[in-house]
Order: structure tokens, then C-alpha cells, then sequence
């Protein structure tokens, strides 16, 4: 603890606190595991920080963030289960979403990991069809439906 200056407390801190607030709201912001999800959260937090709500202060917004805005954006689109030992990570802008076990060995069958996707409501946005799905060495990659296949 001797080791830990005040500035690495402050950054701590803020990692703390800005995980937090992010798991807080990460579900306020509609539609779920939707880019516009993300940039309605981003534009709720530049407002709440003093920025104009025009372009030139949302930009101002996102470059002081730097690369803070990648970690929050991996939170907004991570869920853990504790409950079904998975994690899923649905980010949008990627071409699938992944499911892992939080602990090695966990199992990765079909039905478990379409349960998981059921519960956090994103089956319905998902190549729902196992076969599809990529089985590979401790991870389960599902594509995203076109957004022309999408179900309402």
C-alpha cells in the first residue's frame, strides 16, 4: 500500500468509478446492444460534465475521454452471469458476439449459451441457428443478423 502514490489512488478511483456508473445506466439507454444506445450514453454524460450538446462539445467530450471511451464501451457491452458462469460480450460494432465462461471449464453447450442470450434479449438480433454459431477452444462466436433479417 506504501508503494500506491495519490495519483494511481486518483486513477484508480476513477476506473472504479467509472465502470460503476456505466453498470449503472448501461440499461437506461434503449435499444439494448445498439451503437445508438452507446451514443445516447455518451451524449448523457458530456451534457452532465458541461458540454454543449452540439457537435463541436460532444467531440470536445470524446477526445478528453482518449482511450477511456474504449473500456467504457466494452462495459456497455459486456454482461456477466454469474449464475450461468458466462460472459458475454455484444458490442454492435463487432461482426459476432462472444460468449466465454467466467471460469475455465465451464461448459459452452448450445442450449446453455442460447439461454444466456434469451435472458439478456438478444437471441431475437442473433443467427439464432447453433450450426452457425463457431465452437471454438473456450469461446462461442455467434454473427449478428443482417440488419435486414432483424426480428421486430
Amino acid at each position: 500500500m506504501a508503494a500506491m502514490n495519490a495519483s494511481s489512488l486518483q486513477a484508480s478511483l476513477f476506473d472504479f468509478a467509472i465502470g460503476e456508473l456505466v453498470r449503472q445506466h448501461r440499461e437506461s439507454f434503449q435499444p439494448l446492444w445498439s451503437t445508438e444506445s452507446w451514443a445516447k450514453l455518451m451524449i448523457w454524460l458530456s451534457l452532465n460534465c458541461g458540454c454543449s450538446g452540439d457537435r463541436q462539445g460532444l467531440e470536445t467530450f470524446a477526445a478528453a475521454l482518449g482511450s477511456v471511451s474504449g473500456r467504457m464501451r466494452r462495459l456497455f457491452f459486456e454482461r456477466e452471469l454469474d449464475d450461468m458462469d458466462l460472459q458475454v460480450l455484444a458490442d454492435p460494432a463487432e461482426q459476432q458476439v462472444l460468449v466465454l465462461p467466467l471460469h475455465q471449464g465451464s461448459s459452452l453447450e448450445p442450449a446453455r449459451v442460447a439461454q444466456a442470450l434469451e435472458r439478456l434479449e438478444l437471441l431475437p438480433r442473433l443467427v439464432a441457428q447453433p450450426n452457425h454459431w463457431q465452437h471454438l477452444e473456450g469461446v462461442v462466436a455467434i454473427p449478428w443478423r443482417h440488419h435486414d433479417q432483424q426480428t421486430p
